[in-house]
């Protein structure tokens, strides 16, 4: 388990507190659209942390061709269609490039700032020229809006219960997800960003931010920056 991070449920529980079972559950909801709209129909995308491919397999029906790292080989299970590489991310070095690397579930957001540098080197490592990196970051209020919950059409109830601080500018974050017949937990680290600091965590690695694609920015086109 990685520090600070931890998972209650039933089922395998990920590294990072995920629950596989869980996020087998969850619905995909506007995601691939927003990807779409940001990245050209035939590209091939780099997914970094997939999961069960929630967002993976929409993609697939959409065209695209997905590359699905995870580091979690119960999570990749859940994966079909796509070719799959269990590594850390931070770690993965596959030689290739790709038109699009998708960065999303927050993790630009890691509590640990080498963490979150190396995270990012690995977009831009695998990044084809002309291509894209696809972010999603939190919203301004998602560490100061809690507790807060949502009732999913589905029937579930997704519940923030807590972000406290843990030391060296980072959150303790609690989240619940009740359903009809089962409860699990994820506690995670996390490192609230303002745009300003997104910004130029993506210039230490050499990207520039080419488009925010939602109203709330919560979803950001990345390219590489210019170099003088």
């Amino acid at each position: 388990m990685r520090a600070g991070h931890q998972g209650t449920g039933p089922g395998a529980i990920t590294p990072d507190g995920c629950a596989v079972e869980l996020y087998s559950r969850l619905s995909v909801g506007e995601e691939p659209d927003i990807i779409a709209g940001a990245v050209p129909t035939g590209a091939h995308i780099l997914e970094l942390g997939s999961g069960v491919g929630r967002m993976t397999h929409p993609l697939l029906e959409r065209g695209y061709t997905v590359t699905a790292v995870d580091e979690s080989p119960d999570m990749l299970e859940r994966v079909s269609g796509a070719r799959t590489i269990c590594s850390p991310i931070e770690m993965l070095d596959l030689g290739e490039r790709f038109d699009a690397v998708l960065l999303a579930s927050f993790l630009v957001h890691a509590g640990d700032e080498e963490v979150r540098r190396a995270l990012l080197r690995t977009c831009v490592r695998h990044l084809a020229d002309g291509g894209c990196v696809v972010i999603q970051r939190e919203g301004e209020d998602y560490h100061t809006n809690v507790p807060r919950e949502r009732i999913d059409p589905s029937g579930f109830t997704l519940r923030i219960a807590s972000s406290e601080p843990g030391g060296d500018g980072t959150n303790s974050v609690r989240a619940e997800y009740e359903f009809p017949d089962a409860t699990w937990t994820q506690t995670f680290r996390a490192r609230p960003l303002t745009q300003e600091e997104f910004e130029e965590a993506l210039g230490e690695v050499g990207l520039r931010v080419d488009d925010y694609l939602t109203e709330g920015r919560t979803w950001v086109r990345a390219v590489a920056a210019e170099r003088a």
